[in-house]
């Protein structure tokens, strides 16, 4: 049986994408697959420093996790551009456990000019560990959101329908 790991990489108590992370996470409770919810502020991860951080306890734990998943949804706010700096360090940490991984993303945004931001993360992944890509992810703004409650209704379903594709990807590769 294939196995899942949803997990947030945003610091912040207020993080929108870890709110989508867990609606995520919930769709795949409710598709009764073994399923996993990883949140790094929870944590102490340490900063990569290509020599004793991969034996800190943190690095360890979800080195662990991300090497027994099949499938992943990675949450990460959007800043500067880009994903989260705490998203790259925690590649940082792992690296080779990403190898054959399907990968699908989660992206919360103050603004729509950064919708593409994901993608030279994505491709490091896909050409450093032969990830698997799924060619969709949700991206999402401040507006998608009512204090902790997602508003919009098309996001949700969004979401929904990348974590049925991770299911669906996962499940056809591992045939």
């Amino acid at each position: 049986m294939a196995r899942y790991l949803v997990v947030s990489t945003s610091g912040n108590p207020d993080s929108n994408s870890r709110r989508m992370g867990q609606i995520a996470f919930r769709y795949l409770e409710k598709a009764k697959v073994q399923c996993e919810w990883l949140d790094i502020s929870q944590l102490d991860l340490p900063l990569c420093d290509a020599d004793a951080c991969y034996t800190q306890p943190g690095a360890q734990k979800v080195s662990k996790a991300i090497e027994t998943a099949d499938g992943i949804l990675l949450a990460t706010p959007v800043y500067n551009f880009d994903v989260s700096a705490a998203a790259k360090n925690l590649v940082e940490l792992t690296g080779s456990a990403w190898e054959d991984k399907v990968v699908g993303f989660l992206c919360a945004a103050g603004g729509m000019n950064s919708y593409m931001s994901v993608m030279a993360f994505a491709n490091s992944l896909m050409l450093d560990f032969r990830s698997v890509i799924i060619p969709r992810f949700v991206y999402a703004t401040g507006r998608s959101f009512e204090g902790d409650e997602l508003k919009d209704m098309e996001v949700g379903e969004r979401i929904a329908e990348l974590a049925n594709e991770l299911v669906r990807f996962t499940e056809s590769l591992r045939r």
